[in-house]
Parts: C-alpha cells; structure tokens; sequence
C-alpha cells in the first residue's frame, strides 16, 4: 500500500502539471479521440477503435495512431503490406489487415511526433485516433473516451502496485465519455445505475456513460473463409482471456487450453506445440489479434487449413442511438 499511494501521487503530481500549464501539450492539426484506460490489462479498447473507426469512416479520413506495445522497433512507423506484428505491434497489425488503405495506421512512442508525421505525409487525415493514450498528456484531445472493465471497474481498484491503475480513480475526471466494456448480455437498468452513481463519484458532472458488451463473430478460418467447428485446441495470448474462453467453451468441444501472457510474440517452438497431436477433425481456434502473428507461421508450416480465429466486435445494445447521437453532434472538420 505505501508504495500504491506513492505511484498514484506521482502520477497525480505528473497530472497536475500538465492542468497547470507548467508541462506543455502539444494540439495536433488533426481532430483528435483518444480510447484508453486507467487500469493495467485489457478493456477493450481495439474493438472501440475499430468500433469508431465504422461508425465514421465514410465522413473522415482517419488515421489511427498507436504506441505499437511488443513490436521490436523504435520510432516511427507506418503500416504497409511488408509490415509483421515485431516491426509495428500485433494491435496496429491488426488495423491494417482490417481496414487496408482505407485508414492511415502509424505507430509511435512518441505521439506528438507521430501525429506532425501524418500531418505532414498525409494533410488530407482529418481525424486522429489515439489507442491507448490516456495518459499521454504531451499529446491533446478533443475527446477523451474512458473504458472501464465491468468485471473490474475502476472505482473499485487501487493503484499499482497494490492495485491495477495507473494512477488515482480521480483521473476519470479527464474523461468526455465512460464506456463500461464486457458488460453480461442484458445488463438490469438498477445495476446500470449503481455503476452510473459509482463512476460520477470521480468522473465530471453530466459525462454519458454507455454499456457494452463483447460480440462474438462466427469463426473464419485463416484463408478468411467461414468454417465450420466442433473440436478445437483453444490458444490465446491476451489480457483476461477468461471471457473468450468462456464463450468457445460454450460452443465447442474443447480438447486443449494453451494460453500465453499478452501480447506474446510466437516462434516456431510455440507454433510446433499447437500442431502437436493434432487431429484432423480439430482446429487450432485463436483471437484476432492472435491470428495476425500466428498467420505467417501457419503460412510457412503449411497448416492454414487447420487454424481458425473468432472476430469480436463491440455491442452497445440499447445505448446504441445515444452513442451515435453523441458522436454525430461531433463537428471534426477544422
């Protein structure tokens, strides 16, 4: 606990500076949203990137910026056709193979630098998504998107190392919206409450907050095609993969459970062990953001047939129409 206070005073003082003035940030030429978090460990954020990336991508023209978490490189990077999870992050890869051309992907520690460079490459990018830097004060926003992770909301954490944020709960009052993620389908309206009551303890006066659940896709198979499953070797290197395995243990007959720590790069080693044993009426069944680092792999060993992956996408159920309601009164045209 002393050393939880004294991480989260740190960071509270880093805070204050940067709302003082007496740390400086930087607006970028682009219309800027971040998503992120206050808490250490997955809350959704890239199906809310890509979820916003749907919703306004027929507007703008959009770059999504990331810090680029695991890759093997330093700097700046954009994302091309030659690009691997080691040179730009497995999250970035995943933008890319998903969206192509269509969306700007670029990564950098330093977002500041990052986004002058898609000013300047790409002049016509009028909005600026910003994975996973809430943060990153040197950088300004014109939305802050707060997630908060039903199964371990923010305000009743503590930060590290006694508990899992990065800085004080109070930090949720930099936020223009709160989202709370991973929600159990049909969430009651008097639980919704308590959670609403509970984060206004932190957050600003009249912020929205809207609920969401994890949408679960039919399975593709790693040619992109829909397969069918019964049978399926479950592996997995994300934060909380509890959820999804909960979900594949629901639809299909689980022969193995191999899970990795997040954002864990695969080597052929690990690639020889999933194919192990396994039979032919059995699939190798993954996440997407796993399927981008083990595709190359099941590529050179010649096993696309046998691995597939489930897609998983955003549902914000009934808040739906207020969420699009409050983006479109959005104006991101500067």
């Amino acid at each position: 606990m002393p050393f939880s206070w004294l991480y989260g005073l740190i960071a509270g003082i880093r805070n204050w500076l940067y709302d003082q003035e007496l740390f400086a940030s930087h607006r970028p030429d682009q219309f800027t949203i971040s998503v992120g978090n206050i808490t250490v460990g997955g809350t959704g954020k890239t199906p809310m990137v890509e979820y916003i990336t749907e919703k306004i991508k027929s507007q703008y023209s959009i770059a999504i910026l990331s810090r680029g978490y695991g890759r093997k490189t330093n700097g700046l990077l954009f994302a091309d056709n030659q690009s691997t999870a080691k040179d730009i992050g497995d999250e970035p890869l995943q933008y890319f193979r998903k969206y192509g051309k269509s969306v700007i992907v670029a990564v950098c520690e330093d977002r500041v630098k990052g986004a002058r460079a898609i000013h300047q490459q790409y002049p016509e990018c009028n909005v600026l998504l910003l994975d996973d830097a809430f943060q990153h004060r040197r950088i300004k926003r014109d939305i802050n998107i707060l997630l908060s992770d039903y199964n371990r909301p923010f305000y009743h954490d503590l930060p590290l190392p006694a508990g899992r944020l990065r800085e004080f709960r109070s930090g949720a009052e930099r936020a223009d919206l709160i989202i709370t993620t991973k929600c159990p389908p049909g969430l009651r309206e008097s639980e919704k409450s308590e959670i609403r009551k509970q984060i206004s303890r932190y957050s600003r006066q009249h912020v929205q907050v809207f609920f969401a659940s994890i949408r679960y896709a039919p399975p593709i198979g790693f040619d992109h095609n829909p397969v069918a499953l019964k049978k399926v070797k479950v592996v997995a290197g994300i934060a909380r993969p509890q959820p999804f395995l909960t979900f594949v243990k629901e639809q299909y007959e689980v022969m193995e459970e191999i899970i990795y720590p997040d954002h864990h790069n695969y080597t052929s080693e690990d690639f020889e062990h999933l194919i192990k044993n396994l039979k032919s009426d059995t699939f190798v069944l993954t996440t997407e953001k796993d399927m981008v680092k083990l595709k190359p792999l099941a590529r050179q060993y010649q096993k696309m047939a046998s691995f597939a992956f489930i897609p998983i996408g955003v549902d914000l159920g009934s808040d739906t129409d207020a969420f699009d309601d409050w983006m479109n009164k959005i104006d991101m045209l500067r």
